[in-house]
């Protein structure tokens, strides 16, 4: 088993805040309607932007929402029964070119109080990925659960894989307020692993205050071979270990400095202000500029 790790640090966030933007953003899509084209319409009339109903009603368990694509010319009946298909399991099948197959998001369950999950499934160049997401107590948020599958159609099990993750706000929260200097946590707060026909790989982050009230984040990824393949991959890994280093070193430091700038921005608002903003981002992802 090959191991690797690196530690960044990142501006901490308030948990109030996070909170306080969480619920702002379900109240804005509980309130919400559907319009003209089943387009999907906020309390005060603008439409979300590239979310749209295809089937079922607006926030009940079974809705189906996607952006539709216009069908290439002389696709005709192909290109709308892709639009008009069943269930996401339509997508699967490849009906239309896989190349401009939309993706699908159906809403399996919308409890604001409770819990929110969602399944969504992309089919592209062939591919067929599936995600599933679940979220505990939406208005505050506690634990986030995903599901990731993937394979291609007559690939054979080399074109499949499969992954899980969780993130435990609770213990997140627990891991952050304790005194600098403390042991981290013994269990990672935020955990996934995925695993292929030829390897098997966990990812954990773990977080510790700083001195200075920022956050220190351990990003530790493990891979290893499965079965037989086990010293074939010990071998690649030994040849691959600098690449891999630099790749999860690269990703973190990335992930870090997106993670620095959206918070400079977003934490200073409150109140309706924050919800304005985040009604404008579901409205305008692309800002002000863009109109």
């Amino acid at each position: 088993m090959a191991r690797f790790a690196h530690t960044v640090t990142v501006a901490a966030l308030d948990r109030g805040w996070f909170e306080e933007a969480a619920g702002a953003l379900v109240d804005l899509l509980d309130a919400s309607r559907e319009g003209p084209g089943g387009s999907v319409v906020l309390a005060d009339g603008r439409a979300v932007e590239g979310l749209r109903l295809l089937k079922g009603r607006h926030l009940r368990s079974g809705a189906r929402y996607g952006e539709v694509t216009a069908a290439p010319e002389g696709a005709g009946k192909a290109g709308r029964a892709a639009e008009t298909a069943d269930g996401p399991a339509a997508l699967a099948s490849g009906a239309g070119d896989s190349s401009t197959t939309p993706s699908s998001v159906v809403l399996s369950a919308w409890r604001p109080s409770h819990s929110v999950e969602v399944e969504s499934l992309v089919v592209e160049d062939g591919m067929s990925l599936k995600l599933g997401l679940r979220l505990t107590e939406p208005r505050r948020p506690r634990s986030v659960e995903i599901s990731l599958s993937g394979h291609q159609p007559g690939g054979g099990s080399l074109y499949r894989f499969s992954g899980r993750g969780k993130a435990d706000l609770a213990a997140w929260w627990a891991a952050v307020d304790r005194l600098p200097g403390a042991p981290p946590a013994v269990r990672p707060p935020v955990s996934g692993r995925a695993v292929h026909r030829l390897a098997k790989a966990r990812l954990a982050l773990t977080p510790r205050p700083a001195e200075d009230g920022s956050w220190r984040i351990t990003v530790a990824l493990s891979v290893r071979g499965r079965w037989l393949l086990r010293p074939v991959g010990a071998v690649v890994l030994l040849f691959a270990r600098g690449p891999v280093e630099r790749g999860l070193r690269e990703a973190a430091e990335s992930a870090a400095r997106e993670w620095n700038t959206a918070l400079a921005e977003l934490a200073p608002l409150h109140g309706e202000a924050l919800r304005a903003e985040i009604a404008d981002a579901l409205v305008n992802p692309d800002g002000p500029e863009a109109l």
